[in-house]
Order: C-alpha cells, then sequence, then structure tokens
C-alpha cells in the first residue's frame, strides 16, 4: 500500500488539516481533513479513467477521473509525490 499526505501550507483548507491519499492494488481513498475527523472518498482503481496533474513552483493538484465521469480533486502534495501517484495510477 501507498500512503501519501500534502502539504500544510500548500493550501488554505490543508493548513491545519492536511489531505491524504492512500492506494491499495485495488482501490484509492482519498481523506479531506476536516475540524473533526476527515471526509472520503473511495475510487475502485478499475474505474479509474484518467489520472493528471497539474504541477505549480512547489505544490501539484492531482486530478482523477473515473470512467462515470466523477472527477476527484487533490490539492497541495508535492510535485514529486504528485508524478509518483500519477504513475501508479495509470498502470
Amino acid at each position: 500500500m501507498y500512503q501519501f499526505k500534502a502539504f500544510r501550507i500548500s493550501q488554505k483548507d490543508n493548513l491545519l488539516f492536511p489531505d491524504k491519499l492512500e492506494i491499495d492494488d485495488y482501490k484509492v481513498i482519498y481523506y479531506k481533513g476536516r475540524i473533526f475527523g476527515y471526509e472520503s472518498t473511495t475510487i475502485q482503481r478499475s474505474n479509474i479513467g484518467s489520472v493528471s496533474v497539474d504541477a505549480g513552483i512547489l505544490f501539484a493538484t492531482i486530478y482523477i477521473e473515473t470512467n462515470g465521469g466523477q472527477r476527484t480533486e487533490l490539492n497541495g502534495f508535492s510535485k514529486s509525490d504528485a508524478r509518483q501517484i500519477q504513475r501508479i495510477l495509470s498502470v
């Protein structure tokens, strides 16, 4: 299993509660930090249609689109983590 954590200083929403991403052989779970716990989104890897990265100077945003058209935006990850996530999910 792969685990990634967004940087706290990258986005206003991540300041106190950084986002997290877990990837295993069957699913991707994205945890959006909230005041009390996390809001999670689970995507089956077999349903992933595309993964794209929008890299800024320091941080990157990852977009995961499912075959059904659902688009999930993941903010505040390092550029190297974003590219690794894209490689893992594009296999």
